[in-house]
């Protein structure tokens, strides 16, 4: 028998492209256009280099102290670790474990079903309607958990509080995980119904609306019995996971928070702007609440788009998969980047 039978065999997650040409346009990963707030620099030039000899704070506390203050949540009802992918693979170990199927969109984050196939979780895709919303029955069955993102992704589209509530409250028996990557982008988020429903995790990065991606810090929010079992299984897997400029760096940022609204301002009044802008060319869309826009176009391909734009030094995404072929997922960037987005799309079409 081949050693190679006893390998674990999965299908990984593709993220998008990181080109290496910084004269690139990225509008393919939903990174942040503008840089994280001043205070975050100023705390980057202040770290000692002879500090990193030392292990880090297995509890990350200043950290999650800051994010304590900032939303009010007690610091046993907060979790971090090394981006949102992190909290929430650890989440799949830590709350899919009873054997039933798992439940998550058809049209969604395609890194869930990869988590569910490397842990053995056995899920079940519920299919979106017809406008990519979720629709609240598909989630009141037996089930071993469920997750969504909210906005959901790719497609922008928000749910209402009330409608997450109705699948909280049916599903008392399984952890329902509530993915709130993009909520900062003109979002209601669900994370006052965690004192109410304590299987209720929220998920939240710095990767999107706190400019942070290179960094890798995500957190959850639950109740205190939540967040318990999965630092339990945090601190059984590796307990020094949050390095030590990840804490510094991530408590700078929650302290700045003027910055932190400003930057997601400029960033709606782009995608607005620029919302009108894909109408005028022919493009339709839903009404993302997200840090970009899923768009299709009444006559050309989104593959053929894809592959102009990128001849043009302009990165979107596009997937090949079924009910989404036909749109590209464009991030919001500078007013500058989508100003020659704009202006390359015109060429492209003729227009």
């Amino acid at each position: 028998m081949s050693w190679e039978s006893n390998v674990r065999k999965v299908v990984p997650y593709t993220p998008g492209e990181q080109p290496r040409d910084k004269n690139i346009i990225k509008l393919n990963t939903n990174e942040c256009p503008y840089p994280p707030a001043p205070g975050v620099e100023k705390v980057l030039k202040g770290l000692s280099y002879e500090d990193l000899r030392l292990y880090p704070d297995p509890e990350a506390s200043k950290l999650v102290k800051s994010i304590s203050d900032y939303y009010k949540v007690p610091e046993d009802q907060i979790f971090v670790g090394v981006g949102s992918d992190d909290v929430i693979a650890l989440s799949f170990l830590t709350f899919f474990n009873s054997g039933k199927k798992i439940l998550f969109p058809d049209v969604t984050y395609s890194f869930y079903n990869v988590w569910a196939e490397l842990f053995d979780i056995p899920y079940e895709r519920q299919p979106l309607d017809d406008d990519f919303r979720i629709r609240a029955e598909d989630y009141k069955k037996e089930n071993g958990g469920i997750i969504f993102p909210n906005p959901n992704a790719p497609t922008g589209i928000l749910e209402s509080t009330s409608m997450i509530e109705e699948i909280v409250a049916a599903n008392k028996d399984s952890v329902v995980i509530v993915d709130e990557a993009y909520i900062d982008f003109g979002g209601e988020s669900v994370l006052p119904l965690i004192d109410k429903y304590e299987n209720l995790l929220v998920v939240r990065t710095y990767s999107k609306s706190r400019a942070m991606a290179g960094i890798r810090i995500g957190y959850a929010f639950g109740s205190g019995k939540l967040i318990k079992y999965l630092s339990d299984a945090k601190f059984s897997y590796n307990s020094y996971t949050m390095n030590l400029p990840s804490i510094e760096l991530g408590a700078a940022s929650m302290a700045d928070d003027e910055y932190f609204k400003t930057t997601c301002k400029k960033i709606m009044e782009t995608r607005r702007r620029i919302k009108c802008e894909l109408k005028a060319l022919g493009f339709t869309f839903p009404d993302s609440q997200a840090n970009f826009i899923f768009a299709k176009h009444e006559n050309v391909s989104a593959q053929s788009l894809f592959c102009a734009l990128k001849a043009k030094g302009i990165y979107v995404r596009h997937w090949n998969a079924p009910r989404i072929e036909d749109y590209l997922r464009i991030t919001i960037g500078t007013d500058e980047e989508m100003d020659r987005f704009i202006e390359e799309l015109r060429d492209i079409l003729g227009k």
